[in-house]
């Protein structure tokens, strides 16, 4: 290993194509791309300061440092990353990498970040940033705090347990999603999904799990959840109540109180839903007709019944 400690770096590829790096209290000030092609890279307490530090990358353990906001796209294509306690200020960070394990990681500025990236393990990462996680395939995060819309799209194979996402549009387009005990808020859940199961969490979402081939949801709570699952396969579970529900195609959807179930016999068979109460309630029964949804700039979609109905 070549020891580098208590330097500073500036000047493009300033350890280029460089193997066995041990690197300690170094800064990466100007200068493009410090290490890229680097291999068997061991950082700590290193301040990466300027972009594209890490391109390329094998085979990397970065723990108690600090990637600025100018360190932005710092690690994309590489493989083996592993950042441990560490601020990471700079947005679109992690594109196309192959083995990434992030704990105890913050991401303030996480817009576009961990992009059709594979082998991604999180524990205890805190990010904020819009479309975190797109195309991005085998991943595990337990302990993921989560403040961006669009998360997650287009991914496959993901459990998360022990998190909280505040994320519309979260899992679209998704295949095989597994989340445990975990708290999600955010509108329109779960669109255009495959195979999305939800087990004893609290979720929050307007028109949410819709356009699923396959949901299942088992002891969870849907808290101010309506319009839900339209045009999805469902086996649900819910504790407590849903204030309203519209146009399942089929399976079982169990609650101990269901508000309004809106079925339209022209788009969907009806028969191919069970709805279980426990409660002993009778849902009230309406079609399309007998509604109006409002919308409007900032403000949410709300569901009116006719005055007929009323």
């Amino acid at each position: 290993m070549k020891d580098f400690i208590d330097e500073k770096f500036s000047g493009e590829r300033a350890l280029f194509r460089e193997d066995g790096l041990h690197i300690e209290r170094a800064i990466f000030d100007d200068g493009e791309s410090p290490l890229k092609h680097s291999k068997n890279v061991d950082a700590r307490y290193a301040s990466f300061r300027w972009k594209y530090p890490l391109w390329y990358a094998e085979n990397v353990k970065v723990k108690d440092s600090s990637f600025l906001e100018m360190s932005r796209s710092g690690l994309w294509y590489g493989k083996n990353l592993s950042i441990e306690n560490t601020m990471i200020e700079a947005p679109k960070e992690f594109r196309r990498c192959d083995g990434v394990y992030l704990k105890d990681v913050s991401i303030p500025h996480a817009n576009e970040t961990l992009w059709t990236c594979k082998n991604v393990v999180m524990e205890k990462v805190v990010a904020c940033g819009d479309y975190f996680g797109k195309d991005s395939e085998n991943i595990k995060a337990d302990g993921l705090d989560l403040y961006g819309n669009y998360c997650f799209d287009g991914a496959k194979n993901i459990e998360i347990r022990n998190s909280r996402l505040l994320s519309k549009d979260s899992f679209w387009n998704t295949e095989n999603v597994t989340v445990y005990d975990s708290y999600i808020c955010g509108e329109y859940l779960g669109w255009n999904s495959k195979n999305l199961t939800f087990v004893n969490c609290i979720i929050e979402s307007l028109q949410g799990f819709c356009y699923i081939d396959g949901l299942t949801m088992k002891d969870c709570t849907l808290t101010n959840t309506s319009l839900a699952f339209e045009y999805s396969t469902v086996d649900v579970d819910i504790k407590g109540r849903i204030d309203s529900i519209i146009n399942p195609v089929s399976g079982v959807i169990r609650a101990d109180e269901i508000g309004i179930v809106i079925q339209d016999r022209e788009w969907v068979d009806p028969s191919k839903t069970e709805l279980i109460c426990r409660s002993g309630n009778t849902p009230k029964l309406l079609t399309s007709a007998d509604i109006e949804l409002s919308s409007g700039q900032e403000h949410k979609t709300e569901l009116h019944l006719k005055e007929q109905k009323i």
